[in-house]
């Protein structure tokens, strides 16, 4: 079924500055602000049709990385096209508080990045979005983020990965891609996304029968009906996201952390890797890797073009996000002591991580991870795709760069370390301690599991003891490649509360319910 979802506006939120950011959306008109689809698609509009109408910017507006005085706001439109922001602390906008500007084109598919600066720390901030094409000013879009505090109030974040995969696209008989709706209902201070944002060797078929004998219906557009090889297919995989209404309203009030992994190029993928799956006529991952690098960052609101980085949020967090795709080596069956085989981070990276976690200042340190640290992820029957081998002994393969970083923090003294990811499409609590591991010296910290949002449930997956796990909580879906409904799709939520310092994990359902939860207290 080739069609594009209904034209709905995002549900009422919370708040007077939420409802007027709503509200403000609904008077631009149908198709603009934080909503809809009518009307045709961009690409079907030739010269004339250009000439005659406005810039459009139907797939909405995106804030990220956003800092005590910076953040980033994306958006996209039609044509080349000067794109304009402006931000003020009302929704009204009487008063803007800067103005900036981006000349947008084809060579970054007419999207856009800008860079704010000298924003006021810990205040709620509103961002309008207009594209001129030098004679006819589009529809403005709004979107709101909050700056990170100075002070220690209270932070809230969720987390969680895995979009589109499996076969499961936008069903419009479901209301579309909820889990998006579900994060923004908790109104979090940003999201977390560990990645897996697209899955461009995942094409989508219009229909696909249930087991109990009904039909799930997809939206399929070109781009997701063959696994992306060319720049615009991997463009394509994040056009098809942003079709869904759920995902352009929380992204409009929610500032995004993006991260990637494999599936925003191809399943399992490391550098070097030439292909023997016959769906692709490009196999040379190196190539194909650049081209899905490049529609990332064109279509994220990230700072910069590195995906590690680190985004302090006030005095109670740092997250450091890392980039376990880049700089590894291959997939092999992880036992080497030394060489490429024990790459997962690379030399460069981990030096920085290491670096950033001791330096910082904050109450508490998250390493935000596109892939588990103690769960074995296989890559065929031998292969390891993950950083565990499923060798319970000494650190080897990639879990020797892992055990140089725990060590490293132990002797520096580094507390209060959180690990969270996604990746393996359930949800789980595990603790790490050294008495239970075959290397003890680190000490004992939290990881945390979740996801999908929107994709297949799989698992649970092997731990290896190497570094000590134990599994607290676990909850899968309830059989494998289960599609996304209320209780198969999961999120993580983080509360650190701003006068004890204390940090509660919930590891939830899209549907809202809390399946665990954990409080840590601070060292």
């Amino acid at each position: 079924m080739s069609l594009s979802p209904d034209d709905r506006r995002p549900p009422g939120a919370s708040g007077l500055s939420r409802r007027h950011l709503l509200q403000g959306a609904a008077v631009l008109g149908a198709g603009v602000g934080l909503g809809a689809l009518g009307g045709p698609a961009p690409a079907a509009l030739g010269a004339p049709a250009l000439l005659r109408s406005r810039p459009e910017a139907r797939w909405g507006v995106q804030s990220g990385d956003v800092r005590a005085r910076s953040a980033v706001v994306w958006s996209k439109t039609d044509r080349p096209a000067r794109m304009l922001v402006e931000v003020a602390a009302t929704a009204d906008f009487r008063r803007p508080r800067g103005h900036w500007s981006l000349d947008v084109g084809p060579d970054t598919d007419h999207t856009g990045r800008v860079h704010l600066d000298g924003l006021p720390a810990g205040t709620e901030l509103f961002y309008r979005v207009r594209f001129d094409d030098g004679g006819r000013l589009g529809e403005p879009l709004v979107g709101r983020f909050r700056t990170a505090p100075r002070d220690r109030r209270d932070v809230s974040f969720a987390w969680s990965g895995d979009v589109a995969g499996q076969g499961w696209g936008i069903n419009p008989d479901t209301g579309g891609m909820t889990g998006f709706e579900a994060v923004r209902r908790l109104e979090p201070d940003f999201f977390l996304h560990s990645g897996d944002n697209v899955y461009a060797d995942g094409p989508l078929q219009e229909s696909v029968q249930l087991p109990d004998g009904s039909v799930w219906r997809n939206v399929v557009t070109p781009e997701k009906s063959k696994v992306a090889e060319t720049l615009d297919e991997y463009r394509g995989q994040y056009r098809y996201n942003l079709l869904d209404a759920n995902v352009r309203a929380m992204a409009a009030e929610v500032p995004l952390v993006v991260q990637w992994d494999d599936h925003e190029v191809t399943n399992n993928w490391y550098p070097g890797e030439v292909l023997t799956d016959e769906r692709y006529t490009v196999r040379d991952v190196d190539t194909l890797a650049a081209r899905a690098r490049q529609a990332f960052r064109e279509y994220t609101p990230i700072a910069g073009d590195r995906i590690e980085r680190v985004l302090p949020h006030g005095p109670l967090v740092d997250v450091v996000a890392l980039d376990l795709r880049t700089h590894r080596g291959p997939n092999t069956a992880n036992l080497a002591t030394a060489g490429p085989e024990t790459r997962i981070m690379g030399e460069e990276q981990l030096a920085r991580v290491s670096r950033r976690l001791r330096t910082s200042r904050a109450l508490w340190k998250v390493v935000a991870s596109d892939m588990p640290l103690g769960l074995v992820v296989p890559d065929g029957e031998v292969a390891q795709e993950g950083i565990a081998n499923r060798d319970p002994g000494r650190p080897l393969g990639r879990e020797t760069e892992i055990a140089r970083l725990l060590s490293d923090l132990k002797r520096h003294g580094v507390r209060n370390v959180v690990w969270l990811t996604a990746d393996v499409h359930y949800t789980a609590a595990h603790h790490y301690s050294p008495e239970r591991a075959a290397f003890p010296d680190f000490d004992p910290f939290w990881e945390f599991v979740t996801g999908p949002l929107h994709a297949g449930t799989f698992g649970p997956n092997d731990l290896d003891a190497t570094f000590g796990p134990r599994v607290v909580f676990s909850k899968t879906g309830a059989r494998a490649g289960e599609e996304p409904n209320a209780s198969s799709q999961f999120l993580g939520h983080v509360r650190i509360d701003g006068s004890s310092g204390v940090m509660t994990v919930e590891l939830r359902d899209v549907g809202g319910r809390v399946l665990h939860s954990t409080d840590l207290t601070p060292s």
